[in-house]
């Protein structure tokens, strides 16, 4: 069946169903955490990730099983009006270079020990195939969104299915853990228009340098959006500006972090497109957000408003601005060594240790 003919065919998705965190464990996961050999509170945020995870499978013993990078890819009408410094093509390129595992964000991944699967979500063009590869293409890029809505409602639905797919099929390999991220030009300026929507703050509140437009260029993106804005002034709720916006990838990472939840999985959030997507989703279903952990705090500048009102605490601090999981990557080793003092550690009793309650408060 062809991408338009996908695009068109009417499909049922509703919002999943997503389980409350296991809160009546923290009391005895909190235990297990202050018993191992160190002043309490010693490994510091390490030791709350732990307690998070612990809450989100519902178990003491949390386990981190195949996590894995999955970059969503698409492509955004909006790019023909100069809104990047890089042109359409570069998505495909790029993707291109991830499944090869040349690109900065396969780099990440393989040294951090992740595997990394690329999901065509709305590329223009076909990737050649690959065993990372995933094709769940529902059109060959958006419509430009500066003269009719990026995406139909369907598409949306569509694309919000396909992302529960892409997990359901990577739940049932073992995988507990996912890291979400995109590729696609012109996908900040849909992010900084979501931004606008949900977060209901001024637009140029949300328009960052993206790729890296600067001077006339951001000029030219600021009057741009400026006008796809004052289009569709209306899009407020999360489907209606995922159908205003765009883009395919964007909404697919969507469906994808809802799914995720509703299965009890981590979902690390990246920077300003994943926290788009977090966004929307967070608003579709607020329980999303237990089992969100934000990786880092990008280098452009909007994503500070949109990781703020979602009460995310970034792992790194690091200026990054690449986006495609790579943050995610980065900020990984810190949540398995989250684990791995909960799970490797001795307690006072196994170590041997006396004077217990001595050099539990941590001097700082």
């Amino acid at each position: 069946m062809s991408a338009a003919a996908l695009a068109d065919t009417p499909t049922a998705w509703t919002v999943p169903e997503i389980p409350p965190l296991a809160r009546h464990l923290a009391p005895a996961l909190q235990q297990r955490i202050d018993d191992k050999t160190k002043p309490r509170g010693a490994f510091g945020r390490l030791e709350e990730l732990a307690l998070r995870l612990g809450l989100m499978q519902a178990t003491l013993q949390p386990r981190l099983v195949a996590p894995t990078v999955v970059i969503f890819a698409g492509d955004h009408g909006l790019a023909a009006e100069g809104v990047s410094p890089f042109p359409q093509e570069v998505s495909a390129q790029v993707a291109r270079a991830i499944l090869a595992g040349h690109a900065g964000s396969a780099v990440m991944a393989r040294q951090a020990g992740l595997a990394l699967k690329l999901v065509d979500a709305g590329l223009a063009v076909d990737l050649p195939p690959h065993p990372d590869l995933i094709v769940m293409k529902v059109r060959a890029g958006s419509r430009n969104a500066l003269h009719e809505p990026a995406l139909t409602p369907a598409e949306v639905t569509l694309c919000l299915q396909r992302g529960a797919t892409v997990v359901d099929a990577l739940a049932a390999q073992g995988c507990n853990a996912l890291l979400p991220g995109e590729k696609g030009i012109g996908n900040s300026s849909a992010a900084a228009l979501i931004y606008a929507a949900l977060l209901e703050r001024p637009l140029h509140e949300c328009v960052g340098i993206g790729a890296g437009s600067a001077g006339s260029a951001l000029a030219r993106k600021q009057d741009v959006l400026a006008q796809v804005w004052r289009r569709h002034h209306a899009a407020r709720t999360p489907l209606a500006a995922l159908s205003a916006f765009g883009g395919c990838e964007i909404a697919m990472m969507t469906g994808a972090m809802l799914q995720a939840a509703s299965r009890r999985m981590l979902v690390m959030v990246d920077g300003v497109i994943a926290t788009a997507a977090m966004l929307a989703a967070t608003r579709l279903a607020p329980a999303v957000r237990d089992y969100a952990v934000f990786a880092h705090l990008s280098g452009d500048g909007p994503h500070r408003h949109a990781v703020a009102a979602l009460g995310g605490r970034p792992l790194l601090d690091l200026g990054l601005r690449l986006g495609e999981a790579s943050g995610a990557a980065l900020a990984w080793p810190l949540v398995r060594a989250s684990v791995a003092m909960l799970d490797e550690m001795a307690s006072f009793d196994e170590a041997g240790v006396s004077g217990r309650e001595v050099v539990l408060p941590c001097s700082g």
